[in-house]
Parts: structure tokens; C-alpha cells; sequence
């Protein structure tokens, strides 16, 4: 009877770890969400797609878009200030330093045509879908 109440007992301290792991992968999952900039994506109706990604306090100089395998990366550093101290905050949830978002895009997309702004803190990508993919209109006769 000792052998099935030790795997009992080995079985509860598993779960728990299990329960621990979980809680700590969950918290450091909304951790890293939280230092993503915030993006929107939109189908227009001439069928591109406008994607906008809010980088707010990153210099136009601090971005890097670039395509490759079919994933749109967009990396921006966001500069410490240099006023920031931690005696003069009693909190602080600016995020600063390098951040990353990625997006898989469709196999339509005109990757020749992309364009890109940053204005007042908001990246705007326009992509185009190919010729071949773009909806076309047939005139009944």
C-alpha cells in the first residue's frame, strides 16, 4: 500500500509543478505582450490591405520593415530617455528598447509594392495584391 500512496503523492507534486509552470509561462507570456506594439489590419475595398502599427516615441531612422518568406517584420528601437531614473518614478510602463512584430502574409501580395509611412507615432503600410489576384469585374454583354 506504501507504493500507491508515494505514486498518489508523486502524482499531486507533478500537478502542482504543472500548475506553477503554467502560471509562470502565462505571466511572462502577458509580460512580452504588453512591450508589442499595438497594430491594426484592414481589407479595403480595392483589395489591398492596410496594416498600421503604433510606434509611439521611435524616430523614423529606428525602423526597419522587410519582407522575406512571406513574413512582414517590423523592428523598432525606441531610445531610453535620458531623464529616466529610477528615483524620479514611482512607476514606469513606457517600454523601451528593441521590439519586433511579425506578420505572415498571403501569397498575393505584390511584395514590389509596399508602401510604408511613419507619421506622429504610426507606421502605415499599404500592400497590394498582385495583378493576377486582384478581383476583376466582367462586363455582361
Amino acid at each position: 500500500m506504501d507504493i500507491v500512496k508515494s505514486a498518489k503523492e508523486i502524482g499531486s507534486d507533478i500537478s502542482k509543478g504543472v500548475e506553477v509552470v503554467s502560471s509562470k509561462l502565462a505571466d511572462a507570456y502577458d509580460n512580452l505582450a504588453s512591450h508589442l506594439p499595438f497594430s491594426n489590419l484592414a481589407k479595403r475595398a480595392d483589395s489591398s490591405f492596410h496594416l498600421e502599427v503604433d510606434l509611439p516615441g521611435v524616430k523614423k531612422e529606428d525602423v526597419d520593415v522587410k519582407i522575406e518568406d512571406g513574413v512582414l517584420s517590423v523592428t523598432a528601437l525606441r531610445h531610453y530617455k535620458n531623464e529616466l531614473s529610477r528615483e524620479n518614478y514611482y512607476i514606469c510602463e513606457s517600454a523601451f528598447g528593441k521590439f519586433e512584430r511579425r506578420y505572415t502574409l498571403p501569397e498575393n501580395i505584390d511584395t514590389e509594392k509596399v508602401d510604408a509611412k511613419l507619421v506622429d507615432g504610426r507606421l502605415t503600410l499599404t500592400l497590394q495584391k498582385t495583378k493576377k489576384a486582384q478581383p476583376k469585374s466582367i462586363k455582361i454583354k
